[in-house]
């Protein structure tokens, strides 16, 4: 089964220090050994992306348990804003469909009450071989 079949996987990214953090993402397919998702441009994750490219995938449930008997996947990880943004913001409306409105729809409001004015970046991860 590849990674991004998984309704839910946890991102593990790394500090300057290298401390984990992880947390539980959507991810989608975007080429054979690529795989993204979106996130603010300004969210912990983007910047710890930002400094330590290197992430792990692992299966896991909405609140980040993680799947029994599967093991972490290691990949590096970068930012999109264009086009690449588009095309996997467009993979995720089409994965998660309701799911994905309702996420937007909070965020905007979030955004609108906290006068927050950041943007979205895509991630592109590609898993090492």
């Amino acid at each position: 089964m590849h990674i991004s079949e998984n309704q839910y996987v946890s991102l593990t990214t790394f500090t300057k220090d290298g401390r984990p953090k992880t947390c539980p993402v959507w991810v989608v397919n975007i080429r054979h050994r690529d795989v993204g998702f979106t996130t603010e441009s300004t969210s912990w994750k983007a910047r710890r992306i930002s400094h330590t490219p290197q992430v792990e995938l692992q299966p896991c449930n909405s609140r980040g348990v993680l799947a029994e008997g599967s093991a972490p996947i290691s990949g590096l990880a970068r930012l999109t804003f264009d086009d690449e943004f588009q095309n996997i913001q467009n993979a995720v409306k089409a994965k998660y469909g309701l799911q994905y409105l309702v996420a937007v729809f909070v965020g905007k409001v979030r955004n609108f009450f906290s006068r927050s004015d950041s943007s979205s970046c895509g991630v592109i991860i590609t898993i090492e071989p």
